[in-house]
């Protein structure tokens, strides 16, 4: 359990959840969840090559969670309308902090 895949899912998780935690936006946010899920299948992958059925069943259950998390984040037609205007709303808020910041 040291080869290619298994390094793929340890980087894999480590820059996914480094982006969760850069709180860059609702969209990378969803790509992260994308990445989640192939490090999902990574795993799941190296667990069945080394009988580690624990690491096959959690990641089984994590796929099934990044996937919703991807398509809450990405692809729920409701979602991405709430998705653009809060970037929009955040860009204006961004911009109003910078100006206050700026007269202080």
């Amino acid at each position: 359990m040291n080869g290619p895949v298994a390094w793929f899912g340890a980087i894999g998780a480590i820059l996914a959840s480094a982006i969760l935690a850069g709180d860059f936006g609702r969209r990378a946010s969803g790509w992260a969840f994308v990445l989640f899920m192939a490090v999902s299948v990574a795993w799941i992958a190296s667990g069945v090559g080394s009988r580690t059925w624990p690491l096959v069943i959690q990641n089984a259950i994590l796929l099934g969670i990044d996937t919703w998390g991807a398509w809450q984040f990405l692809l729920n037609p409701h979602k991405k309308k709430v998705i653009e205007r809060q970037e929009e709303l955040a860009e204006e808020a961004e911009t109003e902090v910078s100006a206050e910041e700026a007269l202080a």
